[in-house]
């Protein structure tokens, strides 16, 4: 298959490797050229622009941060949608908002063009390593279309529905999901140690009895070992989704207060963060916010919020 994969960093990296070695036409493109250079060493070619990689492609992947990134390399000029054929696919991996989602399958669907969201589930090793589950959604016979690569990079694909915008509602759901078990997590192993009961031992005991799931093996044995750096996922991006989820849920009158309480935490340990790494008052845009943090201070690689003793080790695994 010819494939054009654009964006890059901890994921998009690895999961157009696992394209390439399924020895499909991959020609990447990212904002930053030097790491789509570093992918030639793989037999990928390399575009220079979005609409480079286009033109001659049957599919057209973007694994991009955020929507304005997405929204640029499709709907902006000589973007994704100018440039591919019609009958081309083009599959949305990346974690966006339901609202673009939507813009995205009507603004294709005038071109003749199909369009799938299929966002994944999984850390940069799990993508290193082909390990990603992926969700689904758009109509059936793209999806059939796309399955070989799909298959590249996961063992395995849930399809959600004919409506992309649905599996954007999971992967955010889910990621909303994530974050509740890393507070929970966070929390709890504080609270242990406060007792000075051995986190290890505790973290054992809960993820060999009622807590075995994946999720809480890998984030209690992050928190427990303190293992923040290099981190796995940025924390603007974790503020970004735990966002989305909200304003999806604004759109259909779900109340969601967990997630709310989520946001409030990470938008604290954002700005403490800040004044840590760079010794100087966060943007505006963060002081706008309304949130107070008063003296929050740096334990280790945890922060402590001491007005409400709450934990927030998400700083430390988002980065």
């Amino acid at each position: 298959m010819k494939i054009a994969f654009y964006g890059l960093g901890n994921m998009g990296s690895h999961m157009a490797r696992s394209l390439l070695r399924a020895r499909h036409d991959v020609t990447v493109w990212n904002r930053t050229y030097s790491k789509a250079e570093e992918l030639r060493a793989d037999n990928a070619k390399v575009a220079k622009s979005v609409a480079e990689g286009t033109c001659e492609a049957e599919i057209a992947v973007t694994m991009l941060a955020d929507d304005q990134a997405v929204a640029a390399a499709v709907l902006g000029p000589g973007g994704v949608a100018e440039h591919l054929a019609p009958g081309g696919v083009h599959v949305s991996m990346s974690t966006i908002s339901f609202d673009l989602s939507k813009r995205l399958a009507g603004e294709h669907a005038k071109r003749r063009q199909h369009y799938v969201s299929a966002p994944v589930f999984g850390r940069p090793e799990a993508a290193a390593a082909a390990k990603l589950f992926i969700v689904a959604a758009g109509d059936p016979a793209a999806i059939e279309r796309i399955k070989p690569l799909l298959e590249a990079v996961g063992p395995r694909t849930f399809v959600i529905g004919p409506k992309p915008e649905m599996a954007n509602v999971v992967k955010l759901s889910g990621n909303f999901l994530i974050s509740s078990v890393i507070e929970s997590l966070g929390e709890a192993i504080a609270l242990a140690r406060k007792y000075e009961i051995d986190p290890h031992q505790y973290v054992d005991f809960l993820t060999n009895t009622l807590f075995a799931a994946p999720v809480y093996k890998t984030y209690a044995g992050i928190i427990v070992d303190e293992r923040y750096q290099p981190a796995g996922f940025k924390m603007r991006l974790g503020l970004k989704d735990v966002r989305l989820v909200l304003a999806a849920a604004e759109t259909v009158d779900a109340r969601m207060p967990i997630a709310s309480l989520i946001r409030d935490n990470l938008l604290a340990a954002w700005v403490a963060g800040w004044r840590i790494w760079t010794g100087a008052p966060p943007p505006n845009s963060l002081l706008k916010c309304g949130v107070k943090v008063r003296r929050i201070v740096r334990r280790g690689t945890l922060l402590v919020n001491k007005r409400s003793t709450i934990f927030l080790p998400l700083w430390g695994i988002f980065g």
